[in-house]
């Protein structure tokens, strides 16, 4: 250990004569410690979060989603299916019909999309397709059974057994739609509501019809179903019931509108799609990031402004590690001055309080950094904690995606927390210490 590392150690101690001093060190290390834990703590949130949300949209969405761009020249989901064989990338494939329908029960309506599957083949897509409540193999072709996520059943007031509503534009659609372009309806204006009245009524008996009632095609279904995919969004709008029926309900006859696919590894989906354009340039093709792209952008950019601003709380830490050493280079004045007057040079000087800046900022980096491991490891039982304390649940379903903290330690975020609090910390020293080797032993002993 060199002279200098000692006596930068020694400066840490508290004594009499500064023990003021050492409490705003104390402090100082404090708020770096405070700062790192919360950052990675902060950060983990976000990871988790993130790739829980992307899990699941994984499971109840496909992965790659194809047609034909010319309707007119329209084939067989078989065909579609053939056109893509042979991809080792690709894990399954189904086929699905998606068109907008107004569901109405109980004086309740809501706007959905509606997917036409083929029970068999959708179970290989979508995790949820194995549900127990779900059961795919209920829908039955020509039977008119639908079944509906557990939100939407909820708020139409519908269940396994009921019938429900559905109504659809009078006429056939030109062009049908597909999952990733249709939007669901999530309000209804007077005339939506006039029609659904009306048609409620007419399923009833009333003779009376309204021209906004003669505009839409009313047809009853079963719920046969209901499923909760875990994602509260996919839940207030799902509605699935089989190809056959929504092939009749829109008028599409026997062509599929578009082909799902499920992809062994969903990272590699953006560069299949850019391969399958290529072979097929009749065909349209969207990929889950591309769907997603918005949201998952957006995450990483609160990600990083997250970072920015508590990264924001180490730096003020860093501001008060200045302060002290300031003070302590000023009450050590004639330390400084005998020590320049035995042979040590103003490098060496220097080094002194950088050491001990440097250990500050170490020490609270490394108690910062245990810490939020600490957090972010058993954040799942801190919160079922307050969550009993407080008898609220800290993450509602209706609000977010997931309904619990996830939490993901990614270490590349852990090391640049590591890095840039220890620079902050170590550009802190620079301009105290310089301050002491400028000291100048006769004018620093000259009232000694």
């Amino acid at each position: 250990m060199s002279l200098e590392t000692w006596i930068g150690l020694r400066y840490l101690r508290a004594r009499k004569r500064s023990a003021s001093i050492s409490l705003i060190s104390a402090f100082s290390m404090t708020g770096i410690t405070v700062g790192v834990a919360v950052l990675i703590s902060a950060m983990s949130l976000m990871s988790g979060f993130q790739k829980e949300i992307r899990n699941q949209l994984l499971n109840v969405a496909p992965h790659v989603e194809l047609g034909r761009r010319d309707f007119e020249k329209q084939e067989n989901w078989q065909a579609l299916r053939k056109a893509v064989a042979g991809r080792k990338e690709i894990a399954a494939g189904a086929p699905v019909v998606v068109g907008q329908a107004l569901l109405a029960n109980a004086g309740e309506v809501r706007g959905v999309q509606i997917r036409g599957i083929l029970p068999e083949e959708e179970k290989k897509i979508v995790a949820y397709g194995n549900d127990a409540q779900a059961d795919f193999d209920n829908l039955k072709a020509g039977e008119s059974d639908i079944i509906l996520g557990a939100a939407l059943a909820e708020e139409l007031g519908a269940e396994k057994g009921s019938q429900i509503s559905v109504m659809v534009s009078g006429s056939p659609q030109d062009k049908p739609e597909t999952e990733a372009q249709a939007e669901p309806q999530t309000g209804q204006g007077s005339d939506g509501l006039e029609a659904a009245s009306q048609a409620e009524t007419d399923a009833d008996g009333s003779e009376a019809e309204s021209p906004s009632a003669a505009a839409t095609a009313l047809h009853r279904f079963n719920v046969v179903g209901i499923v909760k995919t875990g994602v509260y969004e996919l839940d207030k709008t799902l509605a699935v019931t089989h190809l056959q029926d929504a092939q009749t309900l829109y008028g599409f006859g026997d062509g599929a509108v578009a082909l799902r696919l499920k992809l062994a590894d969903p990272q590699t989906a953006s560069a299949l799609s850019q391969s399958l354009l290529e072979a097929h340039p009749d065909l349209w093709i969207v990929d889950w990031t591309e769907t997603n792209h918005d949201f998952f952008q957006n995450v990483e950019l609160q990600k990083r402004m997250m970072f920015i601003i508590l990264m924001l709380i180490v730096a003020v830490a860093a501001f008060n590690l200045i302060s002290s050493l300031a003070m302590t280079v000023t009450e050590k004045q004639a330390a400084i001055a005998i020590l320049r007057t035995l042979g040590l040079p103003p490098s060496g000087i220097m080094k002194i309080f950088v050491v001990q800046g440097a250990l500050t900022g170490f020490f609270g980096t490394l108690f910062g950094v245990i810490i939020g491991l600490l957090i972010s490891w058993n954040i799942s039982p801190i919160a079922d904690f307050f969550e009993q304390i407080t008898g609220r649940k800290l993450i509602q379903s209706q609000v977010y995606f997931i309904d619990h903290l996830p939490s993901e330690v990614n270490f590349t975020d852990v090391a640049t927390v590591v890095a840039v609090s220890l620079l902050l910390s170590f550009l802190a020293t620079l301009y105290p210490s310089w301050r002491a080797s400028k000291t100048q032993p006769a004018e620093a002993l000259r009232y000694e």
